[in-house]
């Protein structure tokens, strides 16, 4: 199968998955949901692609069975810290509030643009997926220990964030624990870093420009869409001068050592 049929193919399902959650959001009121099944999309349209192609069958195993780690690890963090027992997140009420009595239509825009969302970003996976290369060579086994690192590195951001929130001592706080006393967004990066695994996995195949695609298009996600200008406009609301004293003195993206000058980093 062709890498334009994997991708229209999976383009048409994921905009009939996406249809049939919206019925769910007008019912519930809430669309939290949609970030689930866009990770979640992207590891079915890997095991998709794994199935049907044709390459060495070994490659498309390992291969789909890392992107399928990836994905469930993010769904399920983003099901337990989101939808289960949450309100709806902050971003979709406020579009709510804004569309008013046009949010049905309005959302059903925001899921479809996520069914494209999910399409995109499997693209590099189903390049290294397709590639004529023959079975796991070192490349494959970089980009497994590059998934690895990548999933292990964010569920312990992801850990250390949520452990800091249960305590009652930390409203109105910043965590500099572990690993965020290196980055103010660890948890963007490891998953930024881990795209670069589809990369690894594309060398050799004539397509290996288009996998390059992963990368590139999470880093203007994380820092010009969705990512970090979101979150670091809404950590000033919340914790004021205590995040500005964070920002100058801990890196935003690339773990390293935080700049000397801060008191704050004693109390933690």
């Amino acid at each position: 199968m062709s890498l334009s049929l994997h991708l229209g193919i999976g383009a048409a399902a994921m905009s009939l998955v996406m249809l049939i959650l919206l019925v769910v959001e007008r019912v519930r009121r809430d669309a939290s949901h949609v970030d689930v099944a866009w990770a979640a999309g992207i590891g079915a349209l890997a095991v998709f692609y794994g199935v049907t192609s044709g390459a060495a069958l070994e490659r498309r195993v390992l291969l789909s069975a890392m992107a399928l780690v990836w994905s469930l690890r993010l769904a399920g963090h983003l099901l337990f810290d989101r939808v289960l027992g949450k309100p709806e997140d902050g971003r979709y009420q406020a579009l709510r509030r804004k569309w008013g009595e046009r949010a049905g239509l309005g959302f059903f825009f925001v899921f479809q643009v996520q069914a494209l969302l999910s399409v995109g970003f499997s693209l590099p996976i189903a390049v290294a997926i397709d590639s004529p290369a023959p079975a796991p060579r070192v490349w494959e086994w970089l980009a497994l220990s590059v998934t690895l690192l990548s999933v292990v590195g964010e569920s312990i951001a992801d850990r250390q964030l949520a452990r800091f929130r249960a305590r009652r001592e930390s409203r109105g706080k910043t965590c500099r624990e572990g690993l965020w006393r290196y980055s103010r967004h660890p948890n963007y990066f490891f998953e930024w870093l881990g795209w670069w695994a589809w990369v690894l996995a594309a060398v050799g195949s004539p397509l290996f420009l288009l996998s390059l695609s992963g990368p590139l298009f999470m880093l203007v996600f994380l820092f010009k869409i969705t990512g970090i200008p979101a979150t670091e406009e809404q950590a000033l609301r919340s914790r004021g001068d205590d995040y500005r004293r964070y920002q100058r003195t801990t890196s935003m993206f690339v773990p390293w050592f935080p700049k000397k000058g801060d008191t704050a980093w004693s109390s933690r």
